[in-house]
């Protein structure tokens, strides 16, 4: 199994940065995708933001491109998450997940450990 603890959430306002982190442990070997999802009340859980942790090969939803960066650091089994030019409509729980295997790179269902959620809240 693998353990996923997010930290960094908060508020902020619009057009600020936020910094999200992810420590990984146990069995993270088994571990080929690291992601970043997020969900506010009444909408699908959305992802944003995933990493191949094998070459740090990066895939961004179309809402976050350009302004969120995903990154890693394998000797520490951590990934990072930097939010910049913070909008209103990024205020959501935010969720690390991994997953063991290839797919649809967005398909929250093919992720199979998944952190407690961090708030980040952007105010206008």
């Amino acid at each position: 199994q693998v353990q996923l603890v997010e930290s960094g959430g908060g508020s902020v306002q619009a057009g600020g940065s936020l910094r999200l982190s992810c420590a990984a442990s146990g069995s993270t070997y088994s571990v080929k995708f690291l992601g970043w999802f997020r969900q506010t009340p009444g909408k699908e859980r959305e992802g944003v933001a995933v990493i191949r942790t094998g070459d740090s090969t990066t895939f961004y939803a179309d809402s976050v491109k350009g302004r969120f960066t995903i990154s890693q650091d394998n000797t520490q089994n951590t990934v990072y998450l930097q939010m910049n030019s913070l909008k209103p409509e990024d205020t959501a729980k935010y969720y690390c997940a991994s997953r063991s295997r290839g797919g649809f790179i967005f398909r929250s269902a093919e992720f199979e450990y998944w952190g407690q959620g961090i708030l980040v809240t952007v105010s206008s």
